[in-house]
């Protein structure tokens, strides 16, 4: 990568790391793909319309979309004041750390993406009332506690299942059907614990890093070798979560997201392969790739079982 301006929209760009805008989208993807097969359960004789139903939809995925980026700002900003991101990085590199973007730029930066994620999350009062408020709060809340505290004694993980699996899934599904049910509780864990095996490769590769900054995260605390079989067991135990949906007769939702377990397998191998480096960086990539390919296969199943019943 050749020299990056100060401050520059490539530096911006670089800093919003628009790759992890699929782990943003997957749970949104499939609460509302779950709340339109659902919809005539709860809403008989009655059509969904754009403004009531398209609007909050899109709402929701600007929404999460707005999260995810000030979350990046937000791990670039603190990492580089906590010293994290030293020279013997072995990730992506990181704007604050590299100097593309000034430290005061930065909180500008997440100043102004915390303030445009809450509008857009605003309006979900119409639709999900002013519930959706303490939901709102409570992802810019812990947007800040995951890189300032909670990432450095192991908590990481709960939090992806919590905020990129049952909430960014059941939220969307509660806004349109006004209620979440066991499907969709199982649906948002499912999803978690995929995207958790992003977080799992990001801290298995930097398990050494962490244990001289302090940083207790659950690879740590468990060791490289059960580390490697947890990433496999979460991948796994996704799939077998989606077997649920075979008492509601969406048959094609619990077969399909099986498909995902190849790719999955194949990932854990060049992890367990490689072992260390920066060249699980790959690794890193190809488990985002899968977790869009799960959600695609998750979502896919939920709409085809609406045309095979």
């Amino acid at each position: 990568m050749g020299k990056v301006k100060i401050n520059s929209a490539e530096a911006w760009l670089l800093a919003a790391r628009p790759k992890t805008l699929t782990g943003a989208a997957v749970p949104v993807m499939v609460g509302l793909a779950l709340a339109w097969a659902d919809w005539n359960q709860f809403n008989p004789g009655c059509s969904p319309t754009f403004l009531c139903n398209g609007i909050p939809a899109i709402l929701c995925m600007l929404f999460a979309f707005a999260m995810q980026i000030d979350a990046n700002f937000i791990n670039d900003y603190f990492d580089c004041l906590k010293g994290s991101d030293r020279d013997d990085r072995l990730g992506p590199k990181r704007a604050c750390a590299e100097g593309w973007i000034t430290l005061t730029a930065m909180k500008k930066g997440i100043a102004i993406t915390t303030v445009l994620a809450c509008l857009i999350g605003l309006p979900l009062i119409l639709y999900g009332g002013t519930a959706m408020v303490l939901v709102g709060l409570l992802c810019v809340i812990f947007a800040f506690l995951y890189t300032t505290t909670l990432s450095y004694v192991g908590a990481g993980d709960i939090l992806v299942i919590v905020f990129f699996g049952f909430i960014p899934t059941c939220i969307p599904y509660y806004i349109q059907i006004q209620t979440i049910t066991l499907e969709c509780l199982a649906a948002g864990l499912a999803v978690g614990l995929v995207t958790d095996n992003l977080l799992m490769t990001n801290n298995f590769r930097d398990r050494e890093q962490d244990r001289i900054s302090g940083k207790r995260t659950i690879v740590v605390h468990l060791g490289e070798t059960w580390a490697k079989y947890l990433y496999l067991g979460l991948g796994f135990s996704a799939t077998l979560i989606c077997m649920i949906f075979i008492s509601s007769g969406k048959w094609p939702a619990a077969v399909l997201p099986w498909l995902y377990i190849p790719f999955h397998i194949a990932t854990w191998k060049k992890m367990v392969r490689i072992n260390y480096g920066r060249e699980l960086n790959t690794v890193l990539g190809e488990s985002a790739r899968n977790i869009f390919i799960f959600g695609l296969l998750l979502t896919m199943g939920i709409i085809l079982s609406v045309f095979l019943n």
